[in-house]
């Protein structure tokens, strides 16, 4: 587990529009501020990923993407919150004000509630959720290890929270809250 002061560091560079990657459950995730266009659009161009896909958050706790989203029904809710904090990654309808550089071409957000101890502690520092989505330009496998995403992102504009990987071979699951069908 990464010290309070690079936790603190990681949330300081998040507020100014930088980017990190950091362990998750599977892979190295990249994050920014979802809510700052110009990081997001960075994030994209690092990646080599086009807007339309859409992104993932990630948040500590259910209150911090609960005003992002639009959760039509009790049951939506409860398939969903009886997963989390866990690895699993859903497709929620998102709020009307959601920017299209988070949701794509799609009416639903990707959102997770993550258990993994440094992502979750970035989020709590953050004070808000953060974009997370593979460390790797698109088409190449996502990085395992800090050094990977060094050799994946050469130019020293992504900072690197230290920590341990989560159980999972690859990303989390990902379902539609709305069918319940898994989607990867």
């Amino acid at each position: 587990m990464p010290s309070e002061f690079r936790l603190r560091l990681a949330a300081a560079r998040l507020r100014r529009g930088g980017i990190i990657a950091y362990p998750t459950e599977g892979v190295f995730g990249l994050g920014c501020n979802p809510l700052d266009r110009e990081s997001v659009l960075r994030l994209l161009a690092l990646k080599q990923r086009p807007t339309a896909k859409g992104l993932v958050l990630i948040a500590a706790e259910f209150t911090q993407l609960e005003p992002y989203l639009d959760i039509p029904t009790e049951l939506m809710r409860n398939r969903v919150l009886a997963t989390w904090p866990g690895p699993v990654t859903w497709i929620i309808p998102a709020a009307d004000w959601v920017p299209a550089w988070l949701t794509g071409e799609h009416a639903g957000l990707a959102v997770r509630v993550t258990a993994h101890p440094v992502a979750a502690a970035l989020c709590l520092a953050f004070g808000r959720p953060i974009v997370s989505t593979s460390a790797n330009p698109s088409g190449l496998p996502p990085a395992r290890t800090a050094l990977s995403v060094r050799k994946y992102f050469r130019d020293g504009s992504v900072m690197i929270v230290p920590g341990q990987l989560g159980e999972l071979r690859g990303p989390t699951a990902m379902y539609d809250a709305s069918t319940g069908v898994r989607l990867r």
